[in-house]
């Protein structure tokens, strides 16, 4: 058995050992200060205790027993105290909410644990935002793939077929023709559909004119499809955001208002796109029912994209107040 590598593994056990000794250490510490000062309290003073006790020693031992005890509980109180604002972190971390972290000055044997643990959220969230960053790229390649072939193959398909019934409608009998416009309308429809599914799929106003002209887009697209009156306020001043950037927000305007036309039975939506300092900030508010308290697939969806571009995304909806999305971004990202 080779164990050249040996004293490495000892090495290491042992850092992982090193916050229980030191915990280990400053209990015996604080227990052994605790006894010294109490048998140096007793060898000082003038109390003596007699064999057999006498009753009027009892409450001399009691008194000096209670304060021993309260020392040493509040001493060891004041060493494990962090122990609970880390089981505090545990419940309630989540790596799509990024920054909560434990600080590691003042708490004594005990920061080299609460270090480990938060490095430990470091690579937690590192490693999920770059599989998320994996899986919505892969997703969108997807998109403008299908897409892709709506448009090229199904499009195409549909425009020679209205084209041919066109003529068949412009050579038939009088007593057919009724019967070949209305399937002709009905091909037209199809082709609308088709075209509707590959744009909401792909953009192509978002690569051929920007941001502004694809937000605006949406927006209209959105109050015709709904009848949900929407007050748009996009500043056409704003700095240049990464193609990757440009995405994100889209997708989180595009998938916040499909929730208002599912869920909100909201009449207006409020839809602005600022800037301020070095960052974007988008917001979409509805006078909908609000109440929204469970995330789902969508909204978890919307923050890790939000995540991608170093974005942060808030999200508030009090009952029967309407909901509110917040997300800034960077000025210039690209996915991480």
């Amino acid at each position: 058995m080779d164990n050249r590598h040996a004293p490495g593994n000892a090495g290491a056990m042992a850092v992982h050992r090193s916050p229980a000794r030191a915990l280990f250490r400053r209990l015996i510490a604080i227990n052994g200060l605790v006894f010294a000062v109490g048998t140096l309290a007793l060898a000082v003073s003038p109390a003596t205790v007699s064999s057999p006790i006498l009753l009027t020693e009892i409450p001399v031992l009691i008194i000096g027993l209670a304060v021993i005890l309260t020392a040493n509980g509040l001493l060891l109180r004041a060493s494990l105290s962090p122990l609970d604002s880390l089981a505090t972190l545990m419940e309630r971390v989540d790596p799509l909410r990024r920054g909560d972290r434990l600080t590691v000055a003042g708490n004594g044997d005990l920061s080299e644990l609460i270090a480990s643990f938060n490095s430990m959220l470091d690579r937690l969230e590192s490693e999920r935002a770059a599989a998320s960053a994996y899986a919505l790229t892969a997703q969108e390649g997807e998109r403008q793939r299908i897409a892709r072939e709506l448009h090229d193959e199904v499009g195409q398909s549909l425009t020679v077929a209205l084209l041919t019934m066109k003529r068949a409608v412009d050579r038939s009998p009088p007593a057919a023709r009724d019967d070949l416009r209305s399937a002709q309308e009905t091909v037209r429809a199809s082709l609308d559909e088709v075209r509707g599914i590959a744009q909401r799929l792909r953009p192509d106003v978002l690569d051929d004119l920007g941001l502004e002209s694809a937000l605006n887009a949406l927006c209209s697209d959105f109050a015709r499809a709904s009848g949900v009156a929407v007050d748009r306020n996009i500043d056409p001043g704003l700095p240049r955001l990464g193609s990757d950037a440009e995405l994100v927000c889209y997708r989180i305007a595009q998938e916040g208002l499909t929730n208002i036309a599912r869920h909100a039975d909201a009449t207006t939506v409020g839809f602005s796109l600022s800037a301020s300092q070095d960052r974007i900030l988008l917001r979409i508010k509805d006078n909908g029912r609000g109440g929204a308290d469970e995330e789902g697939a969508g909204i978890r969806g919307m923050r890790e994209r939000a995540l991608l571009v170093g974005g942060a995304l808030r999200i508030s909806s009090p009952p029967r107040a309407g909901t509110e999305i917040r997300l800034a971004i960077p000025a210039v990202t690209e996915l991480k």
